[in-house]
């Protein structure tokens, strides 16, 4: 019976054109298997907002800066079927720092039916249609600039990755289902500045806090956890001022982390690393119990973490995030966990490893030699190789050798395997002879002549057979 009265709801807001909020909950309960549902009551309280959201009325530079003739045409083409149009989110954060934003997001009231309505009668091109179930169109306006306009809306029901959303004509409500106060400002064309819940408050006194209730705000997605700390690093001013009901949210929802895609979190974690306090905030993340999460051990090496971080700061060097992380780690076996939760591309997952083989100390007469036989015998490319070695040198505070490293020029190794192969017993010897070879040719200082290099290889075969015995 149960079943029967799930499905029979689930076939009647499948195929009904515009569903009840009920109707949404229904179906998204019916097709979806988490158990970390979600679901936004309608009268679920607000926080505190001000009745008339409109702050301050623009007249700056770089507000004007952002009109290019494609958005003047996109802002007439919405006043002339008379749908509201107004810049969201990040970049009017951007602008109010007066910061150019690299990216503008819109908003409307207009559904996206009514949108590509709209394009199709002025001939404008319309891409990505993936966004549309969320709101979202794309318009390419003169073939020369991409817009993403959304329709307002809220989420009904989340499983603290994606949403069941409606859409809606209140900018308040839309407003409200933003992340940080910060990010949920509103900026139109002529310059007005909608802020519902104090976000400009919030930017003047560099505080990062979620809209209302964090608790409710990260459970809707998980990911916000991340960006919290990267926007922290990105707007405050001290590396330790957070907010208590915040972190205490975080510590009683970081396990939500797990069910986010490597993908995702890599995405956020990198840039978290990337900005201010990098070191600060990576601690503080442990300290909420994100490790395990995000691909770290559950005990990560904090004080070699601390050394490496801190001497890096003082020395004023910029470290590859994977440099700091692989701090973290203490063998090969954890940065596979780590690349197998992250994703990790190539090149990251090689740096990592490459530090791990290479980050302790290597005493030499000429503190140099190690690094360029490192290059020498590497079989990956030869600037990745000169990279990773950077990073190995940046870890380890000898920050002064990486410009000749980078400088250094590789002469050419004078031997090709083809021109060896008959004077080895078998094709298989061909590789540790010619490795046998560079190690003779590089501690020559280069200037071993070729005729020099072939006398070696008797010598080499015959002590690489006695090796095997």
């Amino acid at each position: 019976m149960i079943f029967s009265f799930y499905f029979v709801r689930f076939i009647k807001c499948t195929f009904r054109q515009k569903p009840t909020y009920q109707d949404s909950i229904l179906r998204y309960l019916c097709t979806n298997r988490s158990k970390r549902i979600r679901i936004r009551m309608e009268n679920e309280i607000q926080p505190p907002s001000r009745d008339n959201p409109i702050i301050m009325k623009l007249d700056v530079p770089i507000f004007h800066s952002i009109f290019t003739p494609e958005l003047n045409t996109l802002s007439e083409l919405f006043k002339k079927y008379n749908y509201p149009l107004r810049i969201a989110g990040g970049a009017v954060r951007d602008i109010l720092m007066d910061l150019k934003p690299t990216d503008l997001d819109f908003a409307t009231t207009a559904t996206p039916e009514q949108m590509k309505d709209l394009f199709t009668k002025e001939e404008i091109r319309m891409i990505n249609t993936k966004g549309e179930k969320h709101g979202t169109i794309t318009a390419r306006i003169n073939d020369k600039e991409n817009f993403e306009i959304t329709t307002l809306r809220i989420d009904l029901v989340t499983d603290g990755r994606h949403a069941e959303v409606q859409f809606t004509t209140n900018w308040k409500l839309d407003a409200n289902r933003r992340d940080l106060t910060i990010n949920s400002m509103f900026l139109d064309l002529e310059g007005n500045v909608y802020d519902y819940f104090y976000g400009y408050d919030d930017l003047k006194k560099r505080r990062i806090v979620f809209v209302g209730n964090p608790t409710n705000r990260i459970q809707e997605d998980y990911l916000r956890i991340l960006r919290y700390f990267r926007f922290y690093g990105r707007i405050t001013n001290n590396p330790a001022e957070f907010d208590e009901n915040t972190i205490k949210a975080i510590k009683e929802n970081v396990s939500g982390l797990e069910f986010i895609s490597g993908e995702r979190i890599w995405s956020e974690w990198k840039k978290i690393l990337d900005g201010r306090y990098g070191g600060e905030l990576m601690l503080k993340m442990i300290e909420c119990g994100a490790a395990s999460y995000i691909g770290l051990p559950k005990e990560p090496d904090l004080d070699n973490f601390k050394n490496v971080y801190y001497r890096a700061l003082n020395n004023s060097l910029k470290l590859h995030p994977i440099t700091l992380i692989t701090s973290l780690l203490k063998n090969e076996e954890e940065v596979m966990i780590l690349h197998k939760r992250l994703k990790l591309s190539a090149y990251d997952r090689n740096l990592a490893l490459f530090l791990i083989q290479h980050r302790e100390s290597k005493p030499c007469e000429k503190p140099l030699r190690p690094y360029q036989l490192l290059i020498i015998n590497s079989k990956l490319k030869v600037s990745d190789t000169k990279e990773f070695v950077c990073e190995v040198l940046k870890y380890r505070g000898m920050v002064e050798f990486c410009n000749e490293i980078n400088k250094w020029i590789i002469p050419k190794f004078p031997i090709s395997g083809h021109m060896i192969k008959s004077h080895v017993p078998h094709a298989k010897m061909v590789g540790p002879v010619l490795c046998n070879l560079k190690e003779i040719w590089f501690d020559q200082d280069f200037k071993i002549s070729l005729e020099e290099l072939i006398k070696h290889v008797e010598p080499i075969v015959h002590e690489l057979k006695e090796s095997k015995k």
